[in-house]
């Protein structure tokens, strides 16, 4: 039986598997009012989240970043996503601000479908933005529409991976499921997409999306956590398929910081006791984020030291 470890732990764990620190594709940082929001609903509730949870690290933005330096994870992104339309401008210009002055961060940005969204993808693109989030539950649209068909065809041009909530967690949704966002793989074959959750609940199709499409990965985000084990338990005839995903480079460390009802350094325990090896670990952990963003060991230094 893995032991669970606590915070202060984890740079030792990683240490012992000869890694350079963590690299996390989805972490949150939102502007301080949007942020209240989020906290509020994820905290009390509602149609889309059932009772709600906790937030372990609900605390001023100074002290998370300054957790994700004790726990040692040197690249992360700055997830942000609109849920309407005359959001994504103003998201992004705050998101690309937070990654110029915060070392480690990187460049994120987001996109809805309105008019004018090529263009200010583009300009996001132009301003760096590295990762982009979209989340069609909450955003409630079909990727499928004709108003983002170039944005994707743009991602997918430019080799930049975008993490889409897409599955039907915590309820299913309008254009959620596996089918809408194949339907978009179909047509942009080479987009670098990031299934957010694994998937979850619908491992199985997720699964299968990954293996056909040469640039689609996963992130672990919340995944086999006593919290989501309980709801939706990820089917043990799938171990040996997320095994070869991870260290074809097709799996990576996702958690969700800050939104999350446990310590950081649980998920991380979650990972390890599938009890997979050392090198899915080193994978997921790492490499394989570090292989598709390029990511170097010195990552957390601003990029005008390195």
């Amino acid at each position: 039986m893995v032991r669970e470890m606590a915070d202060e732990e984890v740079p030792a764990w990683w240490r012992r598997l000869g890694l350079p620190g963590l690299a996390d594709v989805h972490v949150h940082f939102l502007p301080e009012r949007m942020e209240r929001r989020v906290w509020h609903h994820f905290e009390n509730g509602g149609p889309l989240m059932g009772a709600g949870w906790r937030i372990h690290y609900r605390e001023p933005v100074e002290k998370r970043l300054a957790r994700l330096g004790e726990l040692g994870v040197k690249a992360f992104s700055a997830l942000a996503y609109a849920h309407r339309p005359d959001m994504a401008v103003s998201l992004n210009a705050w998101t690309l601000d937070f990654a110029r002055r915060t070392p480690g961060c990187l460049p994120s940005a987001t996109f809805y479908p309105e008019p004018g969204v090529l263009g200010y993808v583009r300009d996001a693109l132009d301003q760096g933005a590295r990762i982009f989030k979209v989340h069609l539950q909450v955003g409630d649209f079909d990727p499928r529409l004709k108003e983002i068909d170039d944005v994707w065809g743009l991602l997918a041009d430019r080799g930049v991976p975008v993490v889409v909530h897409a599955s039907s967690i915590p309820l299913p949704g309008r254009c959620t499921g596996p089918v809408p966002i194949a339907e978009v793989l179909a047509r942009h074959p080479r987009l670098p997409a990031i299934i957010a959750h694994l998937g979850m609940p619908e491992y199985d199709e997720f699964f299968e999306i990954a293996e056909a499409f040469a640039n689609v990965r996963l992130d672990t985000t919340m995944t086999f956590t006593d919290f989501s084990e309980l709801r939706m338990p990820f089917p043990g005839r799938l171990k040996p398929r997320l095994r070869d995903l991870g260290l074809a480079g097709k799996v990576l460390l996702g958690s969700d910081f800050p939104n999350i009802p446990y310590p950081y350094a649980h998920q991380l325990h979650a990972l390890e006791r599938m009890d997979l090896g050392d090198d899915w670990l080193r994978a997921v952990c790492w490499d394989n984020a570090a292989d598709l963003l390029d990511l170097t060991p010195d990552h957390s230094r601003p990029a005008e030291d390195r």
